[in-house]
């Protein structure tokens, strides 16, 4: 047996996240504890209790132990014990932070003395904690935390915040295979829905939150004027009232559709025509995955990583952030060329399959587990680069 491969049976890694919930960043944690499981030992742990998301569910199909510590809202001390505890059971080789557990977790993995702690970066650096959790943050990548981006402006955004290089870049991967399966729906969701066959609809899945920008994406539709085009929001958030309102003052309850959370996001993606994506900041989005492995266009601001997903002209339309007027022009540009649809929303869903699968992103955080483990010193791990990776 291959010293790798001796290695890999025995590794222990846990995940350790806020919540299983249904946020992006919680689906990729999911997606890569599934494709972990195939090789290593993977278990995880949210500080808050059990959401019964979809993502939950399959990780509890697929018997990946979850531990749930029922964290309270604001801070909360006895996270401190409840993670040592879980860590004590668990004996991990890694631990893999993701988004603002960090100020939890770190005491107990130096004192457990976990050979390997590894965070990623699910946004731009400036976004992704407070000013606290900051603090934490520069001290826990000094003690030689690596810092894992999920694009190259998230690490370019870490660079700026902390005056230091990410151990690696791993891109994000989603089971591609989920979202390009369920074209035979299409009609059928559609009718369900209230929308004709020849309606075009532009979908966007994400929170209704600062980030995301949904508002500029409901004024710049609104100047579309198309009767046959449909706005289609999957997601909730703080300006959904906001939404309501600009919906009904433009008169456009019709043609603009605020669907909440729905757990049939690929079946919607599948009746959909083109994503539509208006964000402020991003980091390497899952939504704009899924619509390009569902065969859709995109038309998204050109932010964060989007623009390491979409190739403009070939498989979607890139526009300035905060550009209304250049997101009407793109729409419009989609929705008159339905050829332009299809050939761009055919070289999406090819990209997607080369680049975006899960068993990629899987294989590139084992290699960096591997390396990590193997080195023997955590400070000799801040030499590992993305091109190791690769």
């Amino acid at each position: 047996m291959a010293a790798d491969e001796s290695l890999s049976d025995r590794v222990r890694v846990l995940q350790i996240l806020p919540s299983f919930g249904v946020g992006g960043a919680e689906q990729m944690a999911g997606h890569l504890m599934m494709g972990l499981s195939e090789t290593l030992q993977v278990s995880g742990a949210s500080l808050f209790p059990a959401t019964g998301s979809p993502i939950e569910q399959r990780l509890l199909r697929k018997e990946i132990p979850l531990w749930h510590l029922g964290k309270r809202a604001g801070f909360d001390p006895r996270m401190y014990s409840r993670l040592d505890g879980v860590l004590r059971h668990v004996r991990p080789d890694v631990v893999h932070t993701h988004l603002s557990v960090l100020r939890y977790v770190l005491p107990a993995v130096l004192r457990r003395q976990v050979p390997v702690v590894v965070h990623t970066l699910h946004n731009m650096a400036e976004h992704e904690t407070d000013a606290f959790g900051r603090l934490v943050n520069r001290l826990a990548f000094r003690r030689a935390v690596l810092a894992v981006a999920i694009s190259q402006q998230v690490a370019a955004s870490f660079r700026r915040l902390y005056g230091l290089n990410c151990s690696a870049v791993v891109p994000n991967g989603i089971p591609v295979d989920d979202y390009s399966s369920y074209r035979h729906e299409r009609d059928r969701w559609r009718q369900q829905e209230g929308f004709a066959r020849d309606d075009v609809l532009f979908t966007c899945v994400g929170r209704l939150e600062t980030q995301k920008n949904p508002l500029l994406l409901v004024k710049a539709f609104a100047e579309l004027n198309q009767p046959r085009a449909h706005l289609v929001l999957l997601g909730a958030g703080d300006l959904q009232g906001a939404l309501v309102d600009y919906v009904r003052s433009r008169g456009l309850e019709r043609q603009v559709h605020l669907l909440g959370k729905r757990n049939e996001v690929a079946v919607c993606l599948a009746a959909s025509d083109i994503f539509v994506l208006a964000s402020n900041w991003e980091g390497n989005p899952l939504a704009v995955m899924e619509g390009m492995a569902a065969g859709l266009p995109v038309i998204s601001t050109a932010v964060g990583g989007v623009p390491e997903l979409v190739e403009p002209g070939k498989s979607g339309v890139l526009v300035a952030p905060a550009d209304c007027s250049a997101l009407t022009q793109a729409m419009a540009y989609l929705f008159d060329g339905p050829e332009r649809r299809k050939a761009m929303g055919m070289n999406a869903h090819a990209r997607a399959v080369a680049s975006f699968g899960m068993e990629q992103m899987a294989e590139g955080y084992a290699r960096l587990y591997r390396l990590a483990l193997s080195s023997g010193s955590k400070a000799a791990c801040a030499h590992i680069t993305a091109g190791a990776l690769n």
